[in-house]
C-alpha cells in the first residue's frame, strides 16, 4: 500500500509517502527549489519520494491532500461577499488564481502528475482531509499516545483556526473548533508584521525581540490591557473573538489596519531595516504574554474536555516555544508531543496519516510511524564525487566526530552535513552549523557573519540528555527544539545598556552564546538512539571540553532554505565566514580552499 501524503500553493508545500505502512520519506519543496517557503505544487518532492521509495508514480494508491480547496474557496468567497465593497479588487486579482489552480485543484493535481508519469486514476485514489484534521493527524499518530487530547492551532485552514480533538487508538473526534476570521496565528502574524517582519517568515523573530521588552514596566501593561480590550476579547472556556476593526485580512492582503493600530500603541508601524526601540520591544513581549495566556487557556479547555493526561499539539502556533514551555511547565498534562513540522509542511504528514488510519483503519502502533530525519541523504562516492565537481579542497578522516570537536574546542564556527535531512523548520543536527555554546563572541559571529541576520536573535544549544538537568531547569525531552527553558546559573543583569546588542552580549552566565536576555533558552536533547552520529560528537564535546554541549542551528543563510545537497553545503560554507565544513566523513578547511567561482549548477534529486 503506498500512500502519498501532499502539501502546497498556499505555502511550504511539502511531500511524504508511505509504503506498507512504513515512512520512506517526507521533505519540503524549499529544499530542492531553494526558494524558502516555496508555495509551487511539490514535483520535486514528490519525485524525491517515489526514487527513494523504488516505486513508479502508477504504484501510488492514495494521494491525500492536506486540505479541502473547494471548502476554503466557500470561506473566501463568503468572506468578500459579507465585506464588499471593502477588498473588492483584492477579490478580483484573486479570483482567476482560484479559478484557474485552486478550485479545480484535482485537475490541477492530475496534470502536474503527468509531468512525473502515467497514473491510473480509477486505481488511484485521491482524499481531502480538512486542514486541521491534517495537523492533527500529524501531530497525534506520531506521538506514541493511546489517548490524547489535540490541540492545533494555526493561521486558518478552511474555515477553522483552532481546534481542539481527542484521539483515541485510531480515531481523532473534534470537539471544539474556532473559525475564520477570529485566529489566533492571525493575530500573532499582525503583530509581526506591524514590528518590521514578514509574516510566515518572521513570526520566529518577533518571538525572539519579546524578551527585550519589560514585562513589569507600565508601558507593556498598557499594551496588554489595550491588546486584551481593543483586539482581542478572552472567554473563560479558553475561546477568544477578535475585534475586525482592527485588521485588514479579510479584505486584505494586509494583516492590521494601520492607521488604529498607531493610534492604539502610540507607536507607528515599522519598516523592515528601521532601528528597534524599547517600544517595539515592550509590544513584543506585550504580545508575546497574550499568546502565552490564550494556549494556556486553550490547553486548559482541552483538559476539560478530554481528561486527557497527554496533549498533542500542532499548527504554526505551535512552533511558538515560549508558549510550549508555558504548556509544558503548567503541568495540566503528563506528557506533551509537539509535532515538530507543525506548519503546513506538516499537513503533509498528516494528510498522509490521515488516508492511513482514519481512511484506511490502520492500527495504531508506535511512535516509529515518523522520523523527523527523513529527508535526502548522501553516500560517500556521492559526496567525493561533488566535492571533487567543486574542486573544493577535502580529507577523509577516521572519525569526523573527534576532528570536528577538536575545532569547535578551537573555537571555530562548523558546518554538520551528515545523515538523512531533517523534516520540518528545525535543524535538529543533521543539517547543521555549530560552535561552542561558551564563547561569548560566537553569537555575535554566527549572527552577523555567517547567518547575516539580525543581531538580536538568539541560538540554541543541542545538549546532551543525561546531562540537560546540569545546565537547564528543566528534566525531560525535548529532540525538536520546541521548548524553551530557563537556563542554570543566570544571573539578570544590573545595568542599563544602549542597545540590544549591548544587553545580549553581556549577558551574566556560563554559556553566553545559547543564553537569551532572559535567561531563556530554546533546547535540544539528543540521545543515541535518536540521532546516533550527533550523540557521538556531542560525547567527543564532553571529552574535549567538559560539557556536552553545542550551539545548533540551520545550516543556511538569512533568506535561503536549509542546504540540501554536498554543492548547497559547500557553497554556503564558502559565501560566509564559517571555518570548516564536517560533511560526511570529509573535513574542508576554510584556509584550504580554492577561490570561490560560483559555478552554474541546477538541483539534483538524488
Amino acid at each position: 500500500m503506498n500512500i502519498l501524503g501532499v502539501s502546497g500553493l498556499y505555502h511550504d508545500s511539502a511531500a511524504v509517502i508511505y509504503v506498507d505502512g512504513v515512512l520512506v520519506a517526507a521533505v519540503q519543496e524549499e529544499r530542492f527549489t531553494r526558494k524558502k517557503h516555496d508555495e509551487s505544487f511539490p514535483i520535486n518532492s514528490i519525485q524525491f519520494c517515489l526514487n527513494k521509495a523504488s516505486i513508479e508514480i502508477g504504484d501510488i494508491d492514495y494521494v491525500s491532500f492536506y486540505d479541502k480547496p473547494l471548502l476554503k474557496f466557500e470561506r473566501i468567497l463568503e468572506t468578500h461577499l459579507l465585506m464588499a465593497p471593502k477588498g473588492i479588487v483584492s477579490f478580483i486579482n484573486s479570483m482567476p488564481i482560484w479559478m484557474k489552480e485552486k478550485m479545480f485543484f484535482k485537475k490541477v493535481l492530475k496534470d502536474n502528475f503527468k509531468k512525473i508519469g502515467k497514473v491510473n486514476w480509477k486505481k488511484t485514489k485521491i482524499l481531502f482531509p480538512e486542514h486541521h484534521l491534517s495537523h492533527a493527524a500529524g501531530a497525534y499518530y506520531p506521538s506514541g499516545f493511546k489517548n490524547a487530547a489535540i490541540l492545533t492551532v494555526d493561521g486558518v485552514g478552511e474555515w477553522a483556526t483552532t481546534s481542539i480533538c481527542v484521539g483515541s487508538d485510531n480515531d481523532i473526534s473534534v470537539l471544539k473548533e474556532i473559525n475564520f476570521p477570529h485566529s489566533l496565528g492571525l493575530l500573532y502574524s499582525a503583530f509581526t508584521s506591524f514590528l518590521g517582519f514578514k509574516v510566515n517568515s518572521g513570526e520566529y523573530k518577533l518571538m525572539g525581540l519579546a524578551p527585550y521588552g519589560d514585562i513589569n514596566s507600565e508601558r507593556t501593561k498598557l499594551y496588554i490591557s489595550k491588546i486584551k480590550t481593543e483586539l482581542i476579547s478572552l472567554k473563560h472556556d479558553g475561546s477568544y473573538q477578535l475585534n475586525l476593526d482592527y485588521f485588514k485580512f479579510t479584505y486584505s492582503n494586509k494583516t492590521c489596519n494601520n492607521r488604529k493600530w498607531n493610534y492604539l500603541f502610540g507607536l507607528k508601524n515599522r519598516s523592515e531595516g528601521d532601528k528597534i526601540t524599547q517600544k517595539h520591544c515592550d509590544l513584543a513581549i506585550a504580545i508575546q504574554e497574550v499568546t502565552e495566556q490564550i494556549m494556556l487557556g486553550l490547553a486548559k479547555e482541552a483538559k476539560r474536555l478530554t481528561g486527557a493526561s497527554n496533549l498533542c499539539l500542532s499548527g504554526g502556533v505551535a512552533l511558538n516555544c515560549v508558549a510550549n514551555g508555558a504548556i509544558q511547565r503548567s503541568g495540566l498534562f503528563e506528557h506533551v508531543f509537539i509535532q515538530p513540522a507543525s506548519g503546513d509542511a506538516g499537513g503533509a504528514l498528516g494528510a498522509a496519516l490521515s488516508a492511513k488510519h482514519i481512511y484506511l483503519g490502520d492500527v495504531l502502533n508506535s511512535k516509529k510511524s515518523f522520523s523527523v530525519y527523513s529527508g535526502s541523504e548522501f553516500s560517500k562516492e556521492e559526496i567525493k564525487n561533488a566535492l571533487q565537481g567543486l574542486n573544493a579542497d577535502f580529507k577523509e578522516v577516521p572519525n569526523i566526530e573527534s576532528i570536528t570537536a577538536a575545532e569547535l574546542r578551537k573555537h571555530k564556527v562548523i558546518g554538520w552535513f551528515q545523515g538523512k535531512m531533517e523534516f520540518g523548520p528545525r535543524a535538529l543536527g543533521n543539517r547543521s552549523i555549530l560552535g561552542d555554546p561558551k564563547s561569548p563572541e560566537m553569537q555575535k559571529m554566527i549572527n552577523l557573519k555567517i547567518k547575516f541576520r539580525e543581531g538580536f536573535r538568539p541560538f540554541a544549544p543541542a545538549v546532551l540528555n543525561e546531562e540537560v538537568a546540569d545546565y537547564f531547569d528543566f528534566k525531560g525531552d525535548s529532540p525538536y527544539m520546541l521548548l524553551v527553558q530557563k537556563v542554570r546559573e543566570w544571573k539578570a543583569s544590573e545595568y542599563n545598556y544602549n542597545s540590544l546588542i549591548e544587553r545580549l552580549e553581556n549577558k551574566v552566565c556560563d554559556f553566553p552564546a545559547i543564553t537569551h536576555v532572559d535567561g531563556s533558552s530554546r533546547v535540544q536533547t539528543v540521545t543515541e538512539e535518536g540521532n546516533k552520529k550527533f550523540y557521538k560528537l556531542l560525547k567527543e564535546v564532553k571529552k574535549e571540553m567538559g560539557y556536552g554541549m553545542v550551539i545548533n542551528t540551520s545550516f543556511n543563510v538569512r533568506g535561503e532554505p536549509i542546504v540540501q545537497s554536498p554543492y548547497d553545503a559547500y557553497r554556503c560554507f564558502m559565501e560566509t565566514n564559517m571555518d570548516v565544513l564536517a560533511i560526511g566523513d570529509f573535513i574542508l578547511l576554510k584556509e584550504d580552499q580554492p577561490n570561490w567561482i560560483k559555478p552554474k549548477k541546477q538541483f539534483n534529486l538524488d
